[in-house]
This record gives structure tokens, C-alpha cells and sequence, in this order.
């Protein structure tokens, strides 16, 4: 195995047609059906990238930009944005094609971060990304930021610090009422 790899060596990209047993009581393609599409294609980059079985760890953010309807072609496409020593970054992009019309829309982006197995069910390590681009460099450093935000978010609300009272203004503007015992 390569020790470093650039990412269009491991690049993936599906399209479906979206069919009427794939929309929600809207008529609209269910957003369960779209990510269990985008985790399937992250698994294959993750996959294709570190030549091994791996698992979905987190997923980041997924915002459903533009409703998908019945009879559109729905494009997944999958790269690896950043790597760790045993896990990557795989971002998603989801379009949608209007097969009457032509028109595009991006219906949403996220990362998945996925971890390589073993064979025994072990985390492995997988190869580095070599960067050729201002756009690889660009998608790496956006991963390691949303990685240390993430770190310090959950460092900040770990549970074991009792700061309610700097929580308080948190609730300002917010539809809750506070009955604390």
C-alpha cells in the first residue's frame, strides 16, 4: 500500500433516478433515503482510499439545501478531504438533475469521517493525502478547523464542568423555560 495517495485516486461518484418508493409523505425524495446514499458513497471512497473495510464514525452537518423530486437524477459524488492516522474525511457533494429541463441544483454537502478496520476489527492506519492543489490544500485545512472545533465544543460542555450560570445567556431569545430543580 501506497503510503500517501492524492485524492483523485480514490474519488467515487453514483447516480440514481429517484423513484416513487423513495420519496417521503411530501412527494418529495426522503432525506433517510439521500444519506443512507451519501454514507454508502463515503464508505466507498474511504474504502477505495485505504484499501480496507471501514466504518462510519461521525457525520458533519447536513443541511438539505434543495428539495430532490421523483423522476430526478440525484449524483452523489465522494473525495477524501483529509486523513488521520486511522481515520479520513470524506467529503459529499449531492446534486440533483432535472432530466426535462437540464437544471442542476446542489442539494447538499457534508463530511463523513470514516475509520479503517482490520481484519480482526482493529483500527488501521491508512495513507496520508498527498496534496497537489490549492483546492486539496484548501478542503485539508477546512477539515483540521472543523476537527479542533469539534474537540473544543466537546471539551466545553463535557458535563463535568457546573457553569450554569454562564449557560444563561444562551437561553436569551430561545423558546425554553428554565424549572431546574
Amino acid at each position: 500500500m501506497k503510503q500517501f495517495k492524492k485524492s483523485k485516486e480514490s474519488r467515487v461518484a453514483i447516480t440514481e433516478l429517484m423513484l416513487p418508493q423513495h420519496s417521503n409523505f411530501g412527494g418529495k425524495v426522503h432525506g433517510g433515503h439521500i444519506l443512507n446514499l451519501m454514507d454508502q458513497i463515503a464508505f466507498a471512497c474511504a474504502s477505495k482510499h485505504s484499501q480496507s473495510y471501514c466504518v462510519t464514525a461521525s457525520v458533519n452537518r447536513v443541511d438539505f439545501l434543495n428539495p430532490i423530486e421523483v423522476g430526478e437524477l440525484v449524483t452523489l459524488k465522494a473525495s477524501v478531504n483529509y486523513t488521520g492516522r486511522t481515520s479520513m474525511v470524506i467529503g459529499v457533494r449531492v446534486e440533483s438533475e432535472n432530466i426535462k429541463t437540464g437544471q442542476i441544483k446542489h442539494c447538499n454537502s457534508s463530511y463523513f469521517t470514516m475509520v479503517a478496520k482490520d481484519e480482526n476489527g482493529k483500527n488501521k492506519p491508512v495513507p496520508g493525502l498527498l496534496i497537489k492543489n490549492n483546492e486539496g490544500l484548501r478542503r485539508f485545512a477546512r477539515s483540521v478547523e472543523r476537527k479542533m472545533a469539534v474537540y473544543k465544543r466537546d471539551s466545553k460542555y463535557d458535563g463535568t464542568s457546573r457553569q450554569n450560570e454562564a449557560y444563561l445567556s444562551f437561553l436569551e431569545g430561545e423558546n425554553v423555560k428554565l424549572d431546574l430543580d
